[in-house]
Parts: C-alpha cells; structure tokens; sequence
C-alpha cells in the first residue's frame, strides 16, 4: 500500500475509533439478522454471511481524466466488492480497504478483470470524484471510486442499510463520520449474495468467495 497524501490524513488528533458502534449497532444488526434468516434455508457455504438479495442498482461519479457517471448496472456480470466510507476516515477505511486489496492481488490476472471494487464515498463536502479516485488508487490502482451528492448517498444509504453521520465536530470545521462498515459482496447476476463484517474481513477468505462465484 501506497503511503496517503497528507491532505488525504486527519488534519488533527483524531479520537480512537472513527466509526462508533452506539450509532450504526442496530441498522448493523437488522441486516445482519435478515441475512442469517436468509441463510438458515441455504445450503452454500461462504465465508461472508450469506444476504442474497437483489443489489439496487445506482448511479453515481467516477473520475477518468474527467468526471463521468458510473452506475452500478454497468458492471453487470462481474463480481463486485462495495464499500462504503470516506477518504478522512482514520481507521476502518483505509483497514478494509488494504483488506480488499490484498484479496483482490491473490486473484490471478484472468479472474482480476471479472472482478470490481468499488470505493463509495459518503462524505459529499469534502470528497470529489477526482480525490476519491486518488484515495483508492493508494490501495490498488484498479479500484474504483465514487463520489455524489448528500441527497444521492441519503436514497443509496437507505437501499443498502448504510448509518452514517458527522460526529466530533471541531470549531474549525472538521469532522469524523460514523458510518456501517461492511464489505458487500454482489455476484455476476447482480444479487448482493455476502456481507462481510468487520470480524469476517480476512482477505483469504474473501478470495475463496470470489473465486467461487466466478
């Protein structure tokens, strides 16, 4: 992993713990509860706990040189990794983001281009298409990162049953932002088939997941 730009670090000391589990603890539980209810009738094994609901579909911006909308349609027929947080998180983000990349590098070449990762910022103030771009490329230069408007994150948020919220608000203006920290699994149809929690994001065992789903 790439070593981050300082403007992509914490400006200032930051408390221990950039996501807090008082405030994304009950949506947390509720998936994690509709996924085992789900799975209790399954007979695949996973490392992921097993969802298998269909992924809404969404747009938002990506940065190639330029701005351009990104949909999550367009990747159909791939296996997708989405991941929700921002470029200023001091610790979960950047932790399951090397996670990722990690697994991702165990793939060989051929299975890496049926594979996409998908960094989605929820910090629509601070973090452009263009910087959310740089952020992930300090992890892998094949991910992929998007940004969009506080109005498009609060309807994708909802789909996805993603908390998220300024917190530790300093006189300067800065902030942390709680938010759920899940790994999202979506498989070639574009069903959204594993969640990975933090406790099961171990890059070996996503890539067992991946690689049975190719």
């Amino acid at each position: 992993m790439k070593k981050l730009p300082p403007e992509a670090r914490p400006s200032s000391p930051l408390p221990s713990g950039g996501v807090s589990f008082r405030c994304y603890l009950i949506p947390l539980l509720v998936v994690l509860l509709i996924a085992y209810m789900s799975s209790c009738s399954k007979k695949e094994e996973f490392n992921g706990v097993l969802y298998d609901k269909p992924a809404e579909n969404f747009c938002l911006t990506g940065w190639s040189g330029s701005e351009k909308e990104l949909c999550l349609g367009d990747f159909k027929g791939k296996v997708i990794l989405l991941f929700f947080g921002y470029t200023r998180c001091p610790d979960v983000c950047p932790q399951s983001l090397q996670v990722l990349s990690e697994a991702f590098n165990e793939l060989t070449p051929e299975e890496r281009k049926m594979v996409r990762v998908i960094f989605v910022s929820l910090d629509s103030e601070r973090d452009t298409p263009e910087y959310t771009q740089r952020y992930v490329e300090f992890f892998n230069e094949n991910f992929i990162g998007l940004a969009g408007s506080r109005e498009e994150l609060r309807r994708i948020s909802k789909s996805y049953k993603i908390f998220f919220k300024k917190v530790d608000i300093t006189p300067h203006g800065g902030y942390l932002i709680d938010h759920t920290a899940l790994i999202y699994l979506i498989d070639k149809g574009g069903k959204l088939k594993l969640l990975y929690p933090v406790t099961r994001q171990k890059p070996q065992l996503i890539t067992q997941d991946i690689k049975r789903l190719l």
